[in-house]
């Protein structure tokens, strides 16, 4: 029998998604999780469309929802908002364009109780604009496994592992006072999901697929494919979270650190790759250290055992003149 006795805070960042926040809301509300144990907040971050009025509607509707305004400042400033006046002893997040299944936080709530566990992951979906499954970017496990965090650092510095904390509940506990989104930041669950699993006893991940990844197109992380010359600044700071996870594994988990660098050669061959050559240029000095940074690593990319050969070739070719070969290849494929 599930164990209902802990409280839950759901925190929901909204930004101009007055088409999408309502069907959010609902099925947050719509848990199998009793009302006076679930709190929910929705932050209104400065939106300039009805999205705050529909918050503040179903914070008039029901009692267990409260709607927040403040101005806008990007996703990470929103649920630090919110954790700011949570309440409950296990917090969770539901970004505002997805939706989850009602048996999501009872299953969570259960699972953390069962395993004494600071954090509950369910498995998760993805979900088309017009309304078809995609693949799935994440394999959910066939039975209900225990982690510890250094593994699940691991998965994550390996691709195979979910960062987001959309797919799961925090002991509040764990999170302190301290533990915050960086603010101004995309790739924000990954800063702070490595900084909390030092923290975390373990982690519970479950096969259920309760949390529905719904893909909008230009949603923050997502470039549209007519902005020909846009760069979305998540491939800047996925490169700069590597760096910030390469220091934390040579401090915590030395084990890690040739999985570690591996992770940094990966992102910064991402951002390579999706960086306009129109800004691959001698004043942008940030495109010119991640070039420093893979051509004095050459060797050790070479011998990285983590590194897929596919990824070293990439690298090699890119690291002498990366703009030429990018240029080049836009010519062959008559770009």
């Amino acid at each position: 029998m599930a164990d209902n006795t802990a409280k839950i805070t759901v925190i929901i960042p909204a930004y101009n998604i007055e088409d999408l926040l309502g069907r959010c809301i609902e099925s947050v509300v719509s848990q199998d999780y009793p009302k006076e144990l679930l709190e929910i907040i929705v932050v209104d971050d400065g939106s300039t469309d009805s999205t705050g009025r529909i918050a503040d509607e179903y914070a008039d509707k029901y009692q267990n929802v409260t709607a927040l305004h403040k101005e806008n400042g990007g996703s990470s400033s929103a649920r630090n908002l919110g954790l700011k006046h949570a309440t409950g002893e296990y917090i969770g997040f539901v970004d505002s364009d997805d939706f989850v299944d009602k048996r999501m936080f009872g299953t969570l709530v259960d699972a953390a109780r069962r395993y004494d566990a600071d954090m509950v992951q369910v498995s998760r979906d993805e979900i088309a604009e017009d309304g078809s499954m995609l693949p799935d970017v994440l394999t959910p496990p066939k039975g209900e496994i225990v982690v510890t965090p250094a593994e699940h650092i691991r998965t994550l510095l390996m691709h195979t592992g979910d960062a987001s904390f959309c797919t799961k509940i925090t002991r509040r506990a764990v999170l302190g006072d301290d533990l915050r989104f960086p603010e101004g930041e995309l790739n924000e669950d990954f800063h702070l999901m490595i900084r909390t699993l030092e923290r975390v006893n373990k982690l519970v991940i479950l096969p259920e697929k309760y949390y529905h990844v719904f893909y909008r197109t230009g949603s923050n992380s997502r470039k549209k494919a007519e902005d020909k010359d846009y760069f979305p600044s998540v491939f800047t700071d996925i490169v700069r979270n590597a760096d910030v996870a390469l220091n934390l594994v040579r401090d915590k988990y030395p084990e890690l650190v040739p999985v570690a660098e591996r992770f940094g050669y990966y992102q910064r061959l991402d951002y390579l790759l999706h960086i306009p050559t129109s800004m691959m240029t001698s004043d942008n000095s940030f495109y010119k250290e991640v070039v420093r940074n893979i051509r004095k690593s050459l060797i050790k990319i070479i011998s990285n055992k983590y590194l897929s050969k596919r990824d070293k070739i990439y690298l090699m070719i890119l690291a002498p003149a990366p703009r030429f070969v990018r240029k080049l290849h836009a010519y062959v494929r008559g770009l």
